[in-house]
């Protein structure tokens, strides 16, 4: 086979990365509970922490989204107008 024909056969590069990391996770063991583990904590962070943790100040204080717009830009305009002055 020369050289321009077997360069042709050759899969797309992402084709191959693809295959690579794809044939390596059907192939794992204790790496499947290493990923389980590691979403199960994912969710715990970004779901539970966020539900019990950070409470939306927002939507607690004000009623619509004109009034929290508002806030936020208020907010936004002192603190760089307290930042700029000497």
């Amino acid at each position: 086979m020369n050289e321009a024909s077997h360069h042709s056969a050759r899969k797309p590069l992402l084709t191959r990365i693809i295959r690579f990391y794809l044939d390596g996770f059907r192939e794992m063991t204790v790496g499947r509970w290493l990923w389980g583990i590691i979403l199960v904590k994912l969710f715990i962070l970004f779901f539970v922490f966020k539900l019990f943790f950070f409470p939306d100040i927002l939507k607690r204080d004000y009623d619509n989204d004109t009034e929290r717009a508002a806030a936020v830009r208020n907010t936004l305009l002192d603190r760089q107008h307290t930042t700029t002055q000497p």
